[in-house]
């Protein structure tokens, strides 16, 4: 993938800018009309909205005003850009959020301002974290010409101009409108070499996130139930030993490191039991979440290599209980009502309760065999720091942080659905562990 976000900006025609420095009046006229259209977007005045969207679209009878309101409203969208930096959101952050209380096309415009964006940035300042989100999303400068990107943009989506005037709007107000985050990593810009960058990805083997990739890949892809169980449960030894003997690598070389933070989807339909379930497995691999219910995601924070664990799990094991939930299909009651809704509801929840269990004891299995095999080093005070400079980070970043109570389940039927479908895909001894080593 090209690394747009290092290639220099075009240098600004000089005609848009009159003699002195100063603004000339398209430009002026042009940034009125945006600002007083996203002001009619946040006062929900959709009538002055389209208008103003159509004069800022087409004006036939003013020579060069496509290109002037089009370099508006990119000026704006990079500056809305820079200013989440600013507030502690990222490049997934962004577009996932604009997808969420838009749409995708509002997330595929956000990527397009992001990659325009981090040109402004070296390599030097922009850290790992940064640059592989920008490479999963996409974020390149696709374009030939700045001042082509909205025909090229209306093209490629098969939309007219006015559409693009209205999405830049929109994700304008957006943008601007965004809530601050705390920071869970040094923003582009940032010289690194001053800011050393603890962005979740560094001291994680690689390796062996590619053999527990593969194991819950196959737990995923199975008809076999007991074949899946066995299969997460050698991917959660792989990853809680994993874990331990980094705890104790540190604790040996004195350069224990600290805790990192991560930020994961949590999506609807079904977004509160999905983020318990996060919690949950964020709990057993010494992590915590803390989960953003408007924003659509949640906050994960823990060392390095168990934050990618609990970012795998999760994925695998919501995958895995979204299968089982659809397999059971629709329900209705004895009046033939749809009790669909509050069956997945209750399923989910019960799923998430289980698979807490579950992992929480095999958890402390791992750490048991850990100890024997530790040649008498005692793991505790190890684990307990780690398990301390995690609740401690927590505590800095969120210091106001309130805990929430798990929703109420009215669907009996889905509650015991949900706990027997937990018990087929988490963990169940070493045993079923050996003979799914034996089959892969």
């Amino acid at each position: 993938m090209r690394k747009a976000w290092w290639r220099p900006r075009q240098a600004e025609s000089s005609s848009e800018t009159a003699p002195g420095g100063t603004a000339p009046p398209l430009a002026d006229e042009a940034e009125t009309l945006t600002s007083e259209a996203v002001a009619a977007l946040a006062r929900a005045d959709a009538g002055g909205f389209r208008l103003l969207v159509a004069e800022l679209a087409d004006r036939p009878d003013v020579p060069g005003w496509a290109r002037a309101s089009g370099r508006c409203l990119a000026a704006r969208l990079r500056r809305g850009v820079t200013l989440a930096w600013d507030r502690g959101w990222q490049p997934a952050d962004v577009v996932r959020y604009a997808g969420r209380r838009r749409t995708a096309r509002h997330g595929r415009l956000a990527t397009d301002a992001i990659a325009a964006e981090m040109r402004a940035y070296s390599a030097a300042t922009v850290a790992a974290q940064w640059r592989d989100q920008l490479g999963l999303l996409g974020a390149e400068v696709w374009w030939e010409d700045d001042d082509e990107h909205p025909d090229a943009w209306c093209e490629r989506e098969g939309v007219g101009r006015a559409d693009f005037v209205a999405c830049a709007v929109e994700l304008v107000q957006l943008l601007e409108s965004l809530p601050r985050l705390a920071s869970i990593g040094p923003p582009p810009g940032t010289p690194l070499r001053e800011a050393p960058v603890r962005d979740g990805f560094e001291g994680v083997d690689q390796r062996m996130l590619g053999k527990v990739r593969a194991l819950l890949a196959k737990a995923e892809s199975t008809e076999f139930p007991e074949e899946a169980e066995a299969l997460s449960a050698r991917a959660q030894e792989l990853i809680a030993r994993h874990s331990i003997d980094r705890a104790l690598l540190a604790a040996e070389t004195g350069d224990p490191g600290g805790p990192a933070g991560r930020r994961v989807a949590v999506d609807n339909p079904y977004d509160a039991p999905k983020a318990v379930l996060l919690t949950v497995v964020a709990e057993a691999n010494r992590c915590r979440a803390v989960w953003h219910r408007e924003l659509g995601f949640s906050t994960v924070l823990g060392f390095p290599a168990d934050l990618a664990a609990v970012e795998m799990l999760f994925t695998s094991l919501l995958v895995q209980a979204t299968a089982a939930m659809v397999h059971a299909g629709p329900r209705r009651d004895a009046r033939g009502r749809s009790r669909t809704r509050s069956f997945r509801h209750a399923f989910l929840n019960a799923y998430a309760a289980r698979i807490g269990e579950r992992l929480r004891g095999a958890a402390g299995e791992a750490a048991s065999r850990a100890a024997s095999d530790a040649g008498g080093t005692d793991l505790l005070p190890v684990l307990a720091a780690r398990d301390l400079a995690v609740e401690r980070a927590v505590d800095a970043m969120f210091p106001n942080l309130a805990k929430g109570r798990a929703g109420s389940v009215s669907n009996y039927e889905g509650w015991v659905a949900g706990r027997a479908a937990a018990d087929l895909a988490s963990l169940n001894g070493r045993s079923e562990v050996s003979r799914a080593s034996g089959r892969s």
